[in-house]
């Protein structure tokens, strides 16, 4: 029997979608006012799962207070109040779009999750618009 058990998070980060090898005009009739040069910003919402069977001995999937520390440690502390196109170095070359996002916290996180697990991301950019990834 699997179970799936969920952590959410927040970070707000700055962030400008574009290409470097498109001009400005390319840009803009592309990703509209999210190519501001200025930037723009975020109050992001992370829904983290982990899913996987109940550990007979503990009772958990996963112990949340492990997923609220590592969360913390390999998100948050790492994008918020960041730009991420200039201080987050998996974004030097890669478009920071809500699904590149998520694909890097994913990324961040699958590593330190016991590998019998599943791993499932939903990032919210705004209240309406967001992703979701499970690798």
């Amino acid at each position: 029997m699997n179970v799936k058990v969920s952590r959410k998070a927040h970070f707000n980060a700055a962030h400008r979608l574009f290409r470097k090898d498109w001009d400005d005009k390319t840009n803009m009739a592309v990703f509209g006012k999210c190519s501001n040069p200025n930037y723009h910003g975020h109050n992001y919402e992370l829904i983290v799962s982990v899913t996987g069977p109940i550990d007979k001995e503990t009772g958990f999937v996963m112990d949340l207070k492990v997923l609220k520390d590592l969360i913390r440690e390999k998100v948050e502390d790492v994008f918020d109040h960041k730009n991420l196109n200039l201080e987050v170095p998996e974004f030097k070359e890669v478009n920071p779009t809500a699904e590149n996002i998520a694909v890097v916290i994913w990324t961040k996180l699958r590593e330190h999750i016991s590998p019998d697990k599943e791993l499932e991301v939903v990032l919210y950019e705004t209240p309406r618009n967001f992703v979701t990834y499970r690798g």
